[in-house]
């Protein structure tokens, strides 16, 4: 017996969790939850939510409610020119982060020129699925004002294709990892298949044809040479 501080014993011997050689690779790729639904303008159109939403109502300016009314107005102008604020709607309770500033995207997302003593405010963002804009106005010294939700068309036709491109990216990926797999399956059963063959053979080996009888060779007939009895006169 081999010690086990033997070199050369050690290096046949394998891990308990060595991968098998035909073993199936586990995928490698996970499906990201969507960004919006499949038919957004008819969610936008069907949720008791967004029905509620859509209706222009009253909203107020939630932040820094323990703060005193002046520090409140210049923390909500403050916020706006950085690009933020925290509405809520009065009816529903629903609040909202709003997110704005000057670029393409948001282009016009606060203007203090438009109406004297207003802030009107447009923000884009994605709400249960649903890309959506609020349009409204606050009053800079109430800090109350009104607004509702729309559907941003231009944005959901961008995330429809964004979410068709990523539905089909994940079924080209699932149809290659489903195709070697059938490789894997296919090259295993092959595999046993031959192994079999050949312990059959080393089970039942091939019976040899009989071996052929040597030539018997008659041994040559020896001479028998019989000793005459020797006779011995009788002496009466």
């Amino acid at each position: 017996m081999h010690a086990m501080s033997d070199p050369a014993s050690l290096a046949g011997m394998l891990p308990f969790d060595s991968i098998g050689l035909y073993e199936q690779p586990k995928p490698r790729f996970i499906f990201k939850m969507p960004r919006v639904v499949p038919d957004q303008k008819a969610k936008f159109e069907s949720d008791d939510l967004f029905k509620r939403l859509s209706r222009e109502s009253e909203v107020r300016y939630t932040g820094y409610r323990d703060r005193p009314p002046e520090e409140r107005q210049m923390r909500f102008t403050s916020g706006c020119r950085e690009g933020h604020t925290e509405i809520a709607f009065t009816a529903t309770g629903t609040n909202l982060q709003l997110v704005f500033d000057h670029s393409p995207y948001n282009n016009r997302g606060c203007d203090f020129q438009k109406e004297n003593g207003k802030a009107h405010i447009i923000s884009r963002f994605i709400m249960n699925g649903v890309c959506v804009r609020w349009r409204g106005w606050i009053d800079l010294e109430r800090l109350d004002g009104a607004g509702c939700l729309e559907l941003d068309e231009e944005r959901a036709a961008i995330e429809d294709a964004a979410l068709r491109d990523q539905i089909e990216r994940y079924n080209q990926r699932l149809r290659d990892f489903e195709d070697k797999q059938r490789a894997y399956r296919e090259h295993g059963e092959d595999m046993r298949g031959h192994s079999q063959v050949h312990g059959v053979q080393r089970c039942h080996p091939g019976r040899q044809p009989p071996h052929a009888p040597h030539p018997s060779h008659p041994h040559p007939s020896h001479p028998v040479h019989i000793k005459p009895h020797s006779q011995g006169a009788l002496i009466s």
